[in-house]
């Protein structure tokens, strides 16, 4: 049968995929964690600019990672199928571990710091790219979140992932600069109001645990 999205176009995952995978990923982003207690940071301390500098740095590491780990989840899949549903089903079990983290000590955020000396932008966007590319828990969130929306049996699973990794970096762009932006009405609505960022600790542990029961009850019927 004739495919309308073609060859050209194999590396676009379903509409429904990316639907679900649009929904998860926004509340990831506008989940507070380090990236967000940098960018907040540094815009309330030093200015603007170096809030969109820490972006900058944050979401290029973001593409590092993208890269990384399509190539690394293809070549697991290159090697064994089964290597990867053994990937999926871990990281199914990681996410689970997020989700009850993210309920049990709430949002990974401090805007406590003292104010720094001010920075070369430069210099900034570095700092943002070392924490982000240096934190274990992002290299693990892409290695076990982005699997979960391909099949081991997708001849096109390299592209999907590539295309999702860096559709999740796109869909954190206006984001990041929206924080920065309005940084500090933003900060003020998440210290006054524990119930907000409550709300944000369930949306995401909500997101975490259905993507895990989904796979791990799609497993179990398939044995």
């Amino acid at each position: 049968m004739f495919s309308l999205m073609g060859p050209a176009l194999s590396f676009l995952p379903d509409l429904a995929v990316i639907a679900t995978f649009t929904v998860a990923a926004l509340i990831l982003i506008v989940t507070p964690g380090p990236d967000m207690t940098l960018f907040l940071s540094k815009t309330l301390t030093q200015g603007r600019a170096a809030g969109y500098a820490a972006v900058g740095g944050a979401l290029f590491g973001c593409v590092l990672h993208s890269l990384l780990a399509a190539i690394g989840i293809s070549a697991l899949l290159a090697a064994s199928e089964t290597a990867f549903l053994v990937l999926k089903v871990a990281g199914a079990a990681y996410l689970v571990w997020l989700a009850v983290q993210a309920l049990r000590h709430g949002s990974a955020l401090s805007l406590d710091e003292v104010a720094a000396p001010r920075r070369p932008l430069l210099a900034t966007w570095g700092q943002a790219l070392a924490t982000n590319l240096l934190n274990p828990k992002v290299v693990l969130f892409f290695v076990t979140f982005l699997p979960q929306f391909v099949s081991a049996s997708d001849p096109h699973a390299t592209g999907k992932l590539l295309f999702l990794g860096f559709y999740f970096v796109a869909l954190s762009i206006p984001i990041g600069l929206g924080l920065v932006a309005g940084a500090g009405a933003f900060a003020r609505m998440l210290k006054t109001s524990p119930r907000a960022l409550r709300a944000f600790d369930w949306a995401f542990a909500g997101i975490m645990g259905t993507f895990a029961l989904k796979l791990l009850t799609a497993r179990a019927a398939m044995g």
